[in-house]
């Protein structure tokens, strides 16, 4: 039988943490995290990880998994996930997968299917002596709509796209977009919406808090430590924006206008991508706040169960 959970998802800043703990003491859950930068240690101010007050004694899984140099990748993500819910059900308590990465929930819930993990150290190296918008043209060749995802200097993931392809014969698009319908789970979805000009206030207010509490010397750490700019970690935004300031690339008041522009595209983005998803029940946060949003979820879940 597939395990019942609670989804809660939402662009940064709508209060997903916030409902899912209070969620959580209600149902008697724990929550499992799905945010492609909270799994690294280290990176806890930037990437808005809940302190120990915030989780007000609720068990939270997958913050800290890997270390920032360390390969992770969404295939892990699900297997880590995977056992996690299964041990929480397994002692009479309610998974709770809470974050604004659709493409870690979408994994979870859909089984998307994944190309071969192996990477191929010299075929990778090889291709890096190679001019990228060279990379990109082969790519666009071979794999149109993963070359109009990736931007020709995201290096990184377009050699991916054609290690895949040459060591498998398909497209890395082709594993990609392969969602089944007989998952191992049975999912309540939500998503918490507000105001976007009030969203906007919020992510810039959330960025000077940051900045207050000691972001930027928990950027330096991580660059003085040795981590290379363009790792997978390093390019999470607040990190890259104070990382190009730190490289002389501008000054740190543009880095911080950086900072507040991109994490409201990033909210866009997330918008764009939980509204195309027919499950989600959305929640209006200005409307009923935390405590209003955890209550409708904490309702719906009582009456599956019953």
């Amino acid at each position: 039988m597939p395990i019942p959970i609670i989804v809660i998802a939402g662009p940064t800043g709508s209060g997903k943490t916030d409902t899912a703990v209070a969620v959580a003491l209600a149902v008697g859950g724990e929550v499992v995290t799905a945010d492609s930068m909270q799994v690294y240690r280290g990176m806890d101010i930037g990437t808005a990880k809940p302190t120990l007050d915030e989780r007000r004694g609720v068990p939270h899984h997958l913050i800290d998994v890997a270390a920032p140099d360390a390969p992770f990748t969404v295939a892990d993500y699900v297997a880590l996930a995977d056992a996690v819910i299964a041990d929480i059900a397994a002692r009479g308590r309610v998974p709770i997968v809470a974050g604004g990465t659709g493409f870690y929930l979408a994994s979870l819930v859909d089984r998307l299917k994944f190309p071969p993990k192996p990477a191929h150290t010299a075929y990778r190296d090889a291709l890096a002596a190679e001019d990228p918008a060279v990379l990109h043209a082969r790519l666009a060749e071979i794999d149109p709509a993963a070359a109009a995802r990736l931007h020709p200097n995201d290096v990184q993931r377009v050699i991916r796209a054609l290690e895949i392809y040459h060591f498998t014969g398909q497209p890395q698009s082709s594993f990609e977009v392969k969602p089944t319908t007989d998952g191992p789970y049975a999912a309540q979805w939500w998503g918490l919406r507000t105001d976007r000009a009030a969203l906007h206030e919020r992510l810039a207010r959330r960025v000077h808090t940051q900045l207050d509490a000691g972001l930027f010397d928990e950027v330096r750490a991580l660059h003085d430590a040795g981590y290379p700019h363009d790792l997978p970690s390093m390019k999470g935004i607040t990190y890259r924006q104070l990382l190009g300031h730190l490289h002389g690339d501008y000054d740190f008041p543009t880095a911080v206008e950086l900072m507040i522009r991109d994490n409201r595209r990033y909210a866009r983005r997330q918008y764009t991508w939980f509204n195309a998803d027919p499950r989600i029940g959305w929640i209006d946060m200005d409307a009923v706040g935390v405590a209003g949003a955890a209550g409708v979820i904490v309702e719906a879940w009582r009456n599956s169960i019953h």
